[in-house]
């Protein structure tokens, strides 16, 4: 009998199908796309917040009040937007919050964090254009990606988004 042992297969790594997490309607599309790809290749969600410094420093008191009501509004976002993806994927998502600048906070952690493969987006359905994050991603910073990006049209049914993934 030997005492070798077959070597292990590389693991293989989980894809990461990031979601920016806003208040706006096409959000639920973004998230259902991105839950039944993750769940159709056995990747996972992670779900980005990022709330924006205000432009209030006068008083030093009311400006960290303000920014402590923006991360418990924050927080319970991301803790209902959890709850959904792990009822559509069965597993928790990876959850960040971040302030600063929307676009320059979600290329930093795209940058920062290497497990992070896919970047979803839904665009908007209002006539002002599909939304200034994908405005931007879609030109300018398209050079700054490192990682796919996925625009899904913001009116598709969860039945059209099944047929899609």
């Amino acid at each position: 009998m030997s005492d070798k042992t077959a070597p292990c297969a590389p693991a293989v790594p989980v894809r990461i199908f990031l979601v920016v997490v806003d208040e706006s309607a096409e959000l639920s599309v973004a998230l259902a796309y991105a839950c039944l790809r993750a769940r159709r290749c056995g990747g996972r969600v992670a779900l980005l917040y990022v709330t924006e410094p205000t432009e209030f420093q006068s008083w030093r008191a009311v400006e960290d009040l303000m920014r402590e009501e923006r991360r418990v509004e924050a927080e319970l976002t991301l803790q209902r937007h959890a709850k959904e993806v792990n009822r559509r994927t069965g597993i928790l998502p990876v959850l960040y919050l971040r302030e600063g600048e929307r676009r320059e906070e979600l290329l930093r952690l795209i940058d920062e964090d290497p497990s992070i493969s896919v970047l979803v987006l839904a665009a908007s359905t209002g006539p002002e254009g599909p939304g200034p994050l994908i405005t931007y991603l879609a030109s300018a910073g398209v050079n700054r990606l490192r990682i796919p990006l996925t625009i899904v049209p913001g009116t598709l049914t969860e039945e059209q988004i099944a047929a899609v993934s």
